[in-house]
């Protein structure tokens, strides 16, 4: 008996979309492979750190649509619910693997964080560049920006949240989930203005920004002098 091609098998299927699909997101990422064979080992931790952001955006999106699929929800929930909780998870879980298993220095981890969130937003922009075109240029340098800063707010957000604990695992164990919790409504805030539209729209793209030029001046003119 000869087996029909099901919906799981064939040139059309499934899985041979999920398969091509991969095989493309992962272009960009081959320069970096092959940057990260040329170059001395010391620094080969910052490249895989960096595929690590990536694969998490990837592994994001699959997981985005397996839930909105799963639960049923609209494109408005998808995006203010489903979207910021498994994103910011997923961006924490390669900083959860660096900090148990290497145990690093508050430095490294700081910039383990920023890296992973910095690849993970790259990534994101590419794959909206690819889906949508480069039509609107403007528009997408002003939503890359946005959604960049809002990334590194987010990732950098644990590094800064863990500094005065760092040296207590128990305080750290226990201050992860609530910044991971501000994480996600900042996340979850951050996508609902930007799905309303409009004028709210424009402001959303502006406020990551203005996060982190808050905190960078705070940083350097406050804390630093106490």
């Amino acid at each position: 008996a000869v087996r029909r091609k099901g919906k799981w098998y064939g040139r059309n299927s499934a899985l041979w979309r999920f398969f091509k699909t991969v095989w493309l997101v992962l272009i960009p990422v081959r320069p970096l492979f092959i940057a990260m064979l040329c170059t001395d080992k010391k620094y080969r931790a910052v490249f895989c750190i960096c595929f690590a952001g990536m694969t998490m955006c990837m592994l994001s999106a699959y997981l985005n649509t397996f839930f909105c699929a799963f639960y049923g929800v609209d494109n408005m929930n998808a995006t203010t619910q489903i979207a910021p909780v498994i994103e910011e998870v997923m961006k924490l879980l390669p900083l959860l693997f660096f900090m148990v298993i290497f145990e690093p220095k508050i430095e490294k981890f700081r910039l383990a964080a920023i890296i992973t969130a910095v690849s993970l937003a790259t990534f994101e922009n590419i794959c909206y560049l690819t889906g949508n075109g480069a039509e609107q240029i403007g528009f997408l340098l002003i939503r890359g920006f946005g959604a960049g800063a809002m990334h590194v707010v987010c990732g950098g957000a644990y590094s800064e949240g863990l500094l005065l604990v760092w040296e207590n695992r128990m305080l750290r164990s226990v201050c992860l989930p609530g910044i991971l919790f501000v994480a996600i409504v900042y996340h979850a805030i951050y996508n609902l203005l930007v799905s309303v539209g409009g004028t709210l729209q424009v402001i959303a793209y502006f406020i990551p920004v203005t996060t982190l030029l808050l905190v960078l001046f705070l940083k350097k003119n406050i804390f630093k002098s106490a």
